[in-house]
């Protein structure tokens, strides 16, 4: 069996990813002048806009991105952020906040939220089976290999998490690696591998998710119960984290998920207090977001934009708040294409290149799916009715959402457009559906979000409802009505669906009743056979393998490089291509050992059934049993270790 990683170090990895999230963040954002909840925050999304600068920055100057790069990038934020500080105190005081939650408020909220992100922890690990258990969707091995890239090479670029797989003469691949460049140091840091370092990224996802809507409730000045409620209602929709959890997993687009309502924080700080020290911390919430996923600052956009509209309506010179408006948003528009440039044209570079953009294919009809929003029901078999529930009630009491009624419209256009994209294959719909892929499960994910905060509502005014209406003559706390509304809500969903979403996750993580562990993409023999080709590879030397099974995990468990390192046969180097297909030639054909020589591929890997499963074996690997070029050197149930006899 492969080597698992023992629960003291589950625990200390935990706690050095929850440093590496959380201290740059916080030194940067003290810095700033942030305190209390938005502190708390923003830490995270100012956290990956140090480390999604700092690295490509770094590599454009020809330095490595490595912990000491990191630091180094935290002192120099936060070394801004105090200059602008400072200056905004000098120049233009801001006035003391408004208190709006007693203390007891803070301590509820706080209780809430904790509850919330162990609910959520508990659903994602239950559903893995344990915290190092290796994804085996289709995604995850390109992340896998990025974050090792990037610890050994110290490559920050923002073509570096590809080159695993696309290197040579394949044309380099963008992604946005903030996610990767802050899970390297994770890993160099902590006693974790890499399917740990991964897991447990995924498994902080729903609290990040938790503290950014409790944040957003806070700085629109909702009441400490409406803060309480969408801690615990958004970590409960399957449809939000758990369902691309379990296939990819998508992890930056939903760590960008996590985080993206913070735009809206972020832009509401800047418009009602134009000044050095908001601008700064907006332009390094928007860089942050896309430094994590270019998706994400698009659907910053869908929650900043109605936030926008309700400004902009609200009685009392209409026309000069907009210009005003536009003008200080400018300005932070510009430095921040001049911050962010490489991240930007990278994006409009792999747009505009010739990575393919395929359609996915309509799910259903739009009612259908208008129901399964409703329904918070995807592809499961049942709906979450009490989510369905606690939604009506948050229509029902809308008119009383105050400074969030414009959540209504993001809630709106992000449902729309999950619509739009599973039920048709119109050019203006897959066009404007480029950023997300035209994926159905990331536009469902998305809408989740809103419709979370509306259902926290819900429940929030229903809490309101009975205090004022039910019991006000017996003299019953408030505290104590918002304990029964939360209970129920909790008791009627069953530990807000925290199990059925665990069951979610399971398949996506081989954790499932009766799954033949011989048949998965990424089998336990298979993993035995890559950690131990290590123990027979040189520095410098590569194995040959088959992209379509699941030894393209090889360089993210052992450190050995293969002559592929995705299931993606797109655009892939010529070598790899040619070796794939004609390596069986090799005493035969002067351009098959020409390619080894150049790759110098001293050893084969081959799997089993892979991605997609039962994928035929590729033609140039086939039955290489019996054939001089080869001498077996180690075989298991799933896999074989050949030595090529050059």
């Amino acid at each position: 069996m492969p080597t698992h990683t023992s629960l003291s170090a589950d625990v200390l990895t935990v706690v050095v990813a929850l440093l590496v999230i959380g201290l740059p963040g916080l030194l940067t954002g003290l810095a700033a002048g942030l305190r209390g909840w938005v502190l708390a925050g923003m830490t995270p999304l100012l956290s990956y806009a140090i480390g999604g600068l700092a690295g490509p920055w770094a590599a454009a100057l020809g330095l490595p991105f490595n912990p000491m790069t990191y630091a180094v990038a935290t002192v120099v934020f936060a070394g801004v952020a105090f200059g602008l500080r400072r200056l905004t105190v000098r120049r233009w005081p801001p006035a003391p906040e408004e208190p709006l939650w007693g203390r007891s408020g803070h301590l509820a909220v706080g209780a809430c939220l904790l509850l919330a992100a162990a609910v959520g922890m508990y659903a994602v690990v239950h559903g893995m089976g344990r915290l190092d258990a290796i994804p085996q969707g289709f995604d995850a091995v390109y992340h896998a290999n990025g974050v090792r890239q990037i610890a050994e090479t110290g490559d920050g670029s923002l073509f570096g998490t590809g080159e695993v797989n696309w290197y040579g003469d394949a044309a380099p691949v963008f992604y946005p690696n903030a996610y990767h460049l802050l899970a390297s140091v994770v890993y160099l840091l902590s006693p974790a591998t890499i399917p740990l370092t991964l897991d447990v990224n995924t498994a902080l996802l729903p609290a990040l998710l938790a503290l950014s809507l409790v944040t957003m409730v806070r700085v629109f000045r909702g009441r400490a119960v409406f803060a309480g409620a969408v801690a615990l209602v958004s970590i409960a929709p399957v449809m939000g984290l758990y369902e691309s959890m379990s296939r990819g997993p998508l992890l930056p687009f939903l760590l960008g998920l996590a985080l993206t309502p913070l735009a809206a924080v972020a832009v509401k700080r800047y418009l009602d207090r134009p000044a050095p020290d908001t601008g700064f911390v907006l332009l390094a919430g928007a860089v942050g977001l896309l430094c994590v996923h270019s998706s994400a600052l698009f659907g910053a956009i869908l929650f900043a934009g109605p936030l926008l509209l309700q400004r902009w309506l609200a009685p009392g010179e209409r026309w000069r708040r907009i210009g005003r408006d536009l003008r200080a948003l400018a300005i932070v528009g510009v430095v921040a294409i001049l911050v962010a440039w490489l991240q930007l044209f990278g994006a409009i570079g792999l747009a505009s290149g010739d990575v393919p953009y395929r359609s996915w294919p309509v799910e259903w009809r739009a009612t259908t799916a208008l129901g399964a929003l409703l329904g918070f029901q995807h592809h499961e078999p049942y709906p979450q009715i009490w989510l369905s529930v606690a939604l009506l009630l948050g229509f029902i009491f809308f008119s009383r959402a105050g400074a969030l009624r414009w959540i209504g419209v993001t809630a709106l256009i992000t449902g729309l457009a999950y619509i739009a994209v599973t039920s048709s294959e119109q050019p203006i719909v897959l066009a404007l559906s480029r950023p997300w892929w035209n994926d159905p499960y990331r536009f469902m994910s998305m809408a989740a979000i809103p419709l979370s905060i509306i259902a926290a509502h819900g429940l929030a005014e229903t809490q309101a409802w009975l205090r004022d209406n039910v019991v006000a003559h017996r003299k019953v706390p408030a505290f104590a009505v918002a304990v029964v509304v939360f209970g129920a809500f909790a008791f009627l969903s069953n530990g807000f669906y925290a199990p059925s979403n665990a069951e979610k996750v399971a398949p996506g993580y081989a954790n499932t009743p009766g799954v033949d562990p011989h048949k998965l993409p990424v089998s336990p023999d298979e993993v035995v056979a890559m950690e131990k080709l290590a123990e027979f590879v040189k520095p410098g030397e590569r194995a040959l393998n088959d992209r379509l099974d699941g030894t393209v995990w090889t360089y993210a468990l052992s450190g050995v490089r293969t002559t592929s390192g995705h299931f993606d046969e797109t655009l892939s180097p010529s070598d790899a291509r040619l070796l794939e297909w004609h390596f069986r030639e090799y005493p035969s054909n002067a351009q098959v050992r020409e390619a080894v020589a150049r790759l110098n591929v001293r050893w084969v890997i081959l799997g089993q059934y892979g991605y997609p499963t039962g994928a035929p074996r590729q033609a140039g690997l086939r039955d290489l049993d019996g054939l001089n070029v080869v001498t077996e050197v180690y075989r298991n149930a799933d896999a074989v270790i050949y030595r090529v006899n050059r």
